[in-house]
């Protein structure tokens, strides 16, 4: 049995669940990789001069023995988020320590500590098989999945489950990801996949949407409701497109914070209004790596209030970190609040805190997303009320072209992968639905 015979299943419309569950496995699959004998590769170079294209492979690998509670999906596409370039330039650490701590958790959790590390964050595909306890999925089912990974076997966990102590990210944290010919999930990782997208638009939200909808749309996050003016770093990017969505479809109003006119007219055909081009504009917040300057988020607070009619922010959603930080808290408004998922930026934030306690703001860590949470960005997916913000899709060898393509910030919206999928545009049942879409799912493609 080989893959080619897997695919033959998926694109046969007369194929079962009976069929699917019959077929044996191969003994290998191809996968993206980084080596553990090469975690030191890029030693005294800068981050900008780590090149991803060096560090991944594509190898073939032995399929992952299945466990219980777990899935083995055939996965047609892919995409890169920001933590497969963290993972393929070895910053801020290796992620082998990640997959020593969690191998050494139990007997079955041993599998995921190997000298090679199969990354990627997203899919969609088939189920292949399942492993004891699972009743909610079958083989033949066509999923996505989301990222979590969680154990529950503490109680810390069972009122969100991103606050469970073994909680990680699949394919950064874990072994066996998504970008490859197979992937090994948990059961409560699947999803259904949106039938009107096809492979590769339906594997790109994932990991960006579910994150964006917990930052701005959850309880557990800013908790945006109608009206609210809601400032969005990076409003054309892979978090930013998402969050700029939920802003508009939720009635609230999205200030977009771009780089360029080209990001500018992808806020505008979202249907955004209030749009700053920070370098057009001239910003600049820091006079120099250790001083901030306080006169720039002034400027910046005032052009806000310009484009609100006058008021000030109630969420800011952030993601840049170090660089912007100050001007976030800043120009939230009293009560605000400042959520933040990421600093692509520089760790290291600063802000004057007189801002912030004095006007009684607030700052909410936000990482990833709960299962609901992720099952609802998704439901918001398959209705069409959200769309994939998919740009550009590479072949599985040229993974390495597409995290450079990431780290470089060379890219709009998501970059896709095809892993089993032969060709794009593959994978769609609702054309009907798709129709009526068309020109939303297609977006990012035509800038």
């Amino acid at each position: 049995m080989t893959v080619k015979d897997i695919l033959a299943a998926i694109q046969s419309p007369d194929s079962t669940s009976e069929d699917f569950a019959a077929l044996p496995l191969p003994e290998s699959y191809r996968a993206i990789t980084v080596h553990k004998d090469e975690t030191e590769m890029f030693a005294g170079l800068e981050t900008r001069d780590k090149d991803p294209r060096k560090s991944i492979h594509l190898d073939d690998v032995p399929v992952p023995e299945l466990g219980p509670g777990e899935a083995l999906v055939a996965v047609m596409a892919s995409s890169v988020n920001y933590n497969s370039v963290w993972t393929s330039i070895f910053e801020p650490l290796s992620t082998f320590g990640f997959l020593e701590r969690y191998g050494r958790l139990s007997e079955l959790t041993k599998r995921h500590d190997l000298p090679y590390h199969i990354i990627g964050s997203d899919l969609a595909g088939v189920v292949l098989r399942t492993g004891p306890g699972v009743n909610a999925w079958r083989p033949g089912d066509e999923v996505v999945a989301h990222c979590l990974s969680v154990e529950l076997e503490s109680s810390d966990g069972h009122n969100d489950t991103m606050l469970d102590p073994e909680q990680r990210i699949w394919g950064f944290e874990t072994n066996f990801g998504g970008l490859a010919e197979l992937a090994l999930v948990k059961s409560n990782q699947l999803m259904p996949k949106p039938d009107h997208l096809s492979w590769e638009e339906a594997a790109a939200p994932g990991l960006v949407n579910s994150t964006a909808y917990r930052q701005l749309v959850s309880r557990n996050g800013a908790g945006m409701k109608q009206g609210d003016n809601v400032l969005i770093w990076g409003a054309s990017g892979g978090l930013g497109s998402y969050a700029t969505q939920f802003a508009l479809a939720g009635g609230a109003n999205p200030i977009c914070v771009v780089s360029s006119d080209q990001k500018a007219d992808i806020c505008r055909s979202m249907g955004a209004e209030a749009i700053i081009d920070r370098n057009a504009e001239g910003y600049r917040f820091w006079k120099d790596e250790n001083t901030q300057d306080p006169k720039e988020w002034k400027r910046f607070g005032k052009r806000i209030r310009e484009l609100t009619g006058g008021e000030d922010i109630d969420i800011v959603f952030e993601h840049p970190g170090r660089e912007t930080f100050g001007a976030s808290v800043f120009v939230t408004r009293k009560g605000g609040t400042i959520t933040t998922c990421a600093s692509t930026s520089g760790y290291m934030h600063e802000y004057d805190n007189r801002y912030l306690w004095m006007s009684l703001k607030r700052i909410i860590g936000s990482h990833f997303a709960n299962y609901r949470e992720a099952w609802e960005a998704n439901r918001l997916i398959a209705k069409g009320r959200i769309h994939p913000t998919l740009s550009k899709v590479y072949p599985l060898e040229d993974t390495g072209q597409a995290a450079h393509d990431v780290h470089r910030n060379a890219h709009q919206g998501k970059v896709g992968v095809l892993c089993m999928a032969p060709e794009e545009g593959l994978g769609v049942r609702d054309r009907e639905k798709r129709a009526q879409h068309i020109d939303a799912i297609n977006r990012f493609r035509n800038i």
